[in-house]
């Protein structure tokens, strides 16, 4: 860990490091959301109906489910530096796959495929935890979560405009492609400039990769009982494609899809056996404990706050242009304004839990994000715009900085568990927006947001149980010594 001074106008050490994290996210965000202010154009390119249009809105936060849960146990293995270069540069092709899709069927595998890009968000977080201190760890995770989801919002208004400028039927087509061509580019910056811990420091890896580490009996069941919403979320996409919604998939392909899930499920049950068995024949060491329950509480959290941005960042532009009889173009700007509070918002959430705790934080920002949302469900066309658009942005403040407090805790609960930490987290807010997009798919947009304030209820409730995170983690060194990592 670094002692230079916390300087955001730097870019040299930490901060470099930091600077070329959040750029690198940015860009994940960029191309994962490249189609959502574009979708008219898309949809008129590819002659899509309504239902195949929210079907794309689906499929492409689908795969990141796994994708996080997989990339977190890669990032802790391998380090962020590979992981990232290499993400940044194979999903650089369903991109370019994307761009020159001729149908619904060629546009929907690789929008499914590029669900894996919104896994980078988790290799960033392990990045920098090894490089802050716990003091400024919530600001620098905050700046890292706040800026690079700011791609989404960039996508929002640059695109359109760079395919108005190429213009034609396939001027989408060059403005997703474009995004593309700048992920396979950084992916060897980011290599060439970025190392995984700061000089003489060790990046402590995972006794074992198959599946996250618990340290008690009764946390092992949690485990277990945590690991199932996601395959449900996958269940309901698998539902979603089937002949009961949009027919993309067939009955018996649906079927098999099924199947394929429950023994997932039970393969993934053998992996946590065999990983935490030992906690059966003997305790673990307090001083290696840690407690689950943490983890299971971020994750509610992050269902809420991060699975409603992504499902609200898909679908505002369209909001905005039905409700209020907008232009595309004017409707992505307008709706890029929830996510442009992300520049503040999340670095902000971070620094709030810096300063002032990360529970009491979190309390205070999870209210407001269910008060946020049932504003939200008040707003039709009898309202001015000006003021809609003032309400999507407060809802957003706390949304966005509900993340970068959730992510200011993450950190601090297990070091060299950190990437599977932040990769089942972040899977939840995934899971999330799957959950949240196939309500949009069934009721108004009105119920949709009564829908997400109902679930940041629900959070609160999971968050009394939460304790502060305070003196120090434990982490055994290559030699078998002990080292202590200051986490409050």
């Amino acid at each position: 860990m670094t002692t230079e001074k916390f300087n955001i106008f730097s870019f040299s050490g930490k901060m470099k490091t930091l600077h070329l994290s959040w750029m690198a996210f940015f860009i994940t965000f960029l191309v994962w959301f490249n189609h959502a202010p574009l979708l008219q154009a898309i949809a008129a390119s590819l002659g899509l109906a309504p239902s195949e249009v929210k079907t794309l809105l689906i499929l492409n936060v689908a795969l990141t489910i796994p994708a996080r849960v997989v990339i977190g146990m890669l990032t802790d293995r391998f380090g962020p530096r590979l992981v990232y270069s290499a993400l940044l540069a194979i999903c650089s092709i369903p991109c370019f796959m994307f761009a020159l899709a001729d149908d619904f069927t060629q546009a929907a595998i690789a929008r499914f495929l590029l669900g894996f890009i919104g896994a980078g968000f988790v290799i960033g977080i392990r990045l920098v935890s090894e490089w802050f201190p716990a003091n400024e760890l919530g600001t620098a995770e905050g700046i890292y979560g706040g800026w690079g989801n700011f791609g989404s919002a960039a996508a929002a208004f640059t695109l359109p405009v760079v395919a108005l400028a190429f213009g034609g039927d396939d001027g989408w087509r060059y403005a997703v492609g474009i995004t593309g061509a700048l992920s396979l580019v950084f992916a060897f910056i980011f290599y060439a400039n970025v190392s995984d811990t700061p000089k003489g420091s060790t990046y402590f890896r995972p006794k074992n990769l198959g599946a996250l580490e618990v340290t008690s009996k009764g946390d092992f069941f949690f485990l277990l009982i945590m690991k199932v919403p996601m395959y449900a979320a996958l269940a309901l996409l698998t539902w979603k494609l089937s002949p009961a919604g949009v027919s993309l998939l067939s009955d018996t392909t649906a079927l098999l899809c099924y199947v394929g899930l429950v023994l997932l499920f039970l393969y993934e049950l053998t992996h946590v056996w065999k990983v935490n068995k030992h906690v059966f024949e003997a305790p673990v060491d307090e001083v290696h404990q840690y407690k689950f329950k943490q983890v299971a509480v971020l994750n509610v959290l992050y269902f809420a706050t991060f699975g409603s941005e992504l499902a609200v960042v898909s679908m505002l532009p369209l909001f905005f242009a039905e409700t209020f009889e907008l232009t595309p173009v004017l409707a992505g700007m307008v709706a890029s304004a929830y996510a442009f509070m992300n520049l503040m918002s999340r670095p902000g959430g971070g620094w709030l839990s810096d300063k002032f705790g990360r529970k009491s934080t979190l309390l205070i920002l999870t209210a407001g994000l269910a008060v946020g949302y049932y504003v939200m469900s008040m707003v039709d066309s009898s309202w001015p715009l000006w003021l809609a658009v003032v309400a999507a942005m407060a809802c957003s403040f706390f949304v966005q900085s509900g993340e970068g407090a959730v992510f200011a805790a993450v950190p601090l609960i297990k070091r060299r568990l950190t990437g599977q930490i932040a990769g089942m987290t972040g899977a939840y807010g995934n899971v999330g927006a799957v959950t949240y997009l196939t309500v949009l798919s069934l009721v108004d947009y009105s119920t949709f947001f009564l829908v997400i304030a109902a679930t940041a209820v629900v959070g609160f409730v999971a968050l009394l149980a939460m304790e502060e995170p305070e003196g120090h983690m434990a982490e055994i060194n290559e030699d078998g010594s002990v080292e202590l990592i200051k986490v409050s």
